[in-house]
């Protein structure tokens, strides 16, 4: 299996069932209506993606590349967001109906798109965030093959500070 694959796997459905947990403690305690707290999904997708690349430069340190690590960070988010998609769409079209209704009516003031347009939304948020972020992330990650900016500072050959 595909290096980054295999990573990418383990820490997206980590991330899933962060996101899924989460949900259901929300829902636990009749909050899961409240669109705000769903601030704290990016956090866990946050955490998942970078500790997938961590980990992915951690054992493959020698052969690591910015390609390697931002293939993992972005197939990481992408399985997790796929994953919890289809969690939400069961969770809307089967077993509570009348959530999806209620949050499209009181934020959309309209009742009649349903969960197709809280399932789009989930998707874009977590496709769009998994990008965001896997690029910081790898500003951190990635091996430099450049001198620093102020080298010249420190250099010891007097013709380079002229």
């Amino acid at each position: 299996m595909n290096r980054s694959l295999s990573v990418a796997i383990k820490y997206g459905l980590i991330i899933t069932v962060s996101l899924i947990a989460y949900f259901l403690i929300l829902r636990a305690f009749n909050l899961h209506n409240n669109i705000w707290l769903r601030i704290a999904n990016g956090f866990f997708m946050a955490a998942g993606i970078y500790y997938a690349i961590k980990n992915y430069k951690y054992k493959y340190n020698a052969t690591f590349t910015y390609v390697d690590g931002f293939k993992t960070g972005l197939l990481t988010g992408f399985i997790a967001t796929g994953f919890f998609a289809l969690f939400m769409a069961i969770y809307m079209f089967h077993l509570d109906k009348e959530f999806a209704h209620n949050i499209v009516k009181h934020f959309f003031n309209s009742g009649d798109q349903g969960g197709a347009l809280l399932i789009l939304i989930i998707i874009m948020e977590g496709l769009s965030s998994t990008a965001i972020l896997t690029l910081t992330f790898m500003q951190v990650f990635k091996k430099s093959d450049h001198i620093g900016q102020q080298e010249h500072l420190i250099d010891n050959d007097p013709k380079a500070k002229s």
